[in-house]
């Protein structure tokens, strides 16, 4: 086999495009192409085994090359799906890494048929983010009695109505679904990740006192069914001296390693958020993904090493991208759209015998309006891994 400009004899070829032996970053030219049921890009001609090099467009959308170049972003400061190459090119919706590497398993067979290839089989690694695990509980006096006067003064009597009735101990708190989620844990033999925000109180992050009792003896109690791992706070993503006590702050509460993060909002500052992950001695990160849209941020559904392109290194951090947040699906009006969108991103990745992750609340399995339909969205999910 070889990997460059030229063929050199009746060898199996790939030809080479320049990025893999470039130095630093640039604002590179992509024109994509169809190829039979998908798309590609860095096209190289019809001589090559494969139309384009698919080592080089596969380096380009895992190590989020385009994350690192200027572009528009949100409010909060996050990378907009719109910007990427896939939505723009109408492929976020496929893992096109993984389609490339199964037509290049093809055609790697036809030249080699005694070469046996490990199999894999689609997985399920659900997330529950909890960003605050009560609506009115456990919010200390202060917080309280602020939300108790915005209530009144906001005519929000029904809210008002259910804030006592939590608090007097006659209602259940809202956002408490964890016993529910323990059971469906119970149903199934993925392992669902927990993610707790446990930094200070800020515009941006209004979790719960980690110093409360009760917060603590729940995180202990999930850790005993799930594997819980930190939610960064805002501030905790820009400052690496705010991420390590969090880090520390969060193993003092489960008496073991922190392995795995998520940042909240789902930002991502390339490549210093990673940076700061490896530099902490953290194994594994849920960050990669769109809130709001359905897909593949880096193009694959394969667990991966984040690659530090400054630094021309790859890293010990796995990467573990989400596919789905259960906020893409509200764009989708009725429940019927929303399992459609659902079940076809499930069939895309059970194409490719891929691990698909869904980030889903623990208020979303609650009582609102807004939520309807969700803990049966949260079963087709399940089921998937089963049939």
């Amino acid at each position: 086999m070889s990997y460059t400009r030229q063929q050199l004899g009746n060898e199996f070829f790939i030809k080479s495009h320049d990025i893999l032996f470039e130095q630093g970053i640039t604002d590179i030219e992509i024109n994509v192409h169809d190829w039979e049921n998908t798309k590609c890009f860095f096209y190289n001609g019809e001589k090559s085994a494969i139309p384009f090099d698919i080592f080089a467009a596969s380096f380009y959308l895992l190590s989020r090359y385009e994350e690192y170049l200027p572009q528009v972003r949100d409010e909060y400061g996050r990378f907009l799906a719109t910007e990427s190459i896939a939505f723009k090119y109408g492929f976020l919706h496929q893992p096109v890494v993984d389609i490339w590497a199964y037509k290049f398993k093809a055609q790697l067979q036809k030249q080699f048929p005694n070469f046996h290839f490990p199999e894999r089989t689609y997985s399920i690694k659900p997330i529950i983010d909890v960003p605050c695990a009560y609506n009115f509980r456990l919010k200390g006096i202060m917080r309280t009695i602020g939300g108790i006067v915005k209530d009144f003064f906001g005519l929000k009597l029904k809210t008002l109505y259910n804030r006592f009735a939590v608090l007097f101990g006659f209602k259940h708190d809202p956002f408490d679904t964890f016993k529910y989620i323990i059971n469906k844990q119970k149903q199934t033999k993925f392992k669902f990740w927990f993610f707790f925000l446990i930094g200070g109180y800020s515009t941006y992050d209004k979790g719960t006192n980690p110093n409360n009792k009760a917060f603590k003896s729940l995180i202990k109690h999930i850790a005993d069914y799930c594997h819980v791992g930190l939610k960064v706070s805002f501030f905790g993503i820009e400052d690496i001296g705010v991420l390590k006590k969090e880090k520390e702050r969060m193993e003092s509460i489960i008496n073991t390693s922190l392995v795995a993060t998520r940042q909240s909002y789902s930002k991502l500052n390339f490549p210093e958020s990673y940076r700061n992950l490896v530099e902490l001695e953290i194994k594994e990160d849920y960050t990669m993904g769109y809130v709001n849209q359905v897909g593949f941020r880096a193009g694959s559904c394969t667990p991966f090493l984040f690659y530090d392109l400054d630094y021309e290194t790859q890293t010990p951090l796995m990467i573990n991208a989400y596919h789905l947040m259960d906020y893409a699906l509200l764009k989708y009006r009725s429940l019927l759209d929303k399992k459609k969108a659902l079940n076809e991103i499930i069939s895309e990745i059970k194409e490719v015998n891929g691990q698909f992750v869904p980030v889903f609340h623990n208020y979303t399995f609650g009582n609102v309006n807004r939520w309807q339909g969700f803990k049966e969205l949260f079963n087709i999910i399940l089921d998937s891994a089963h049939e």
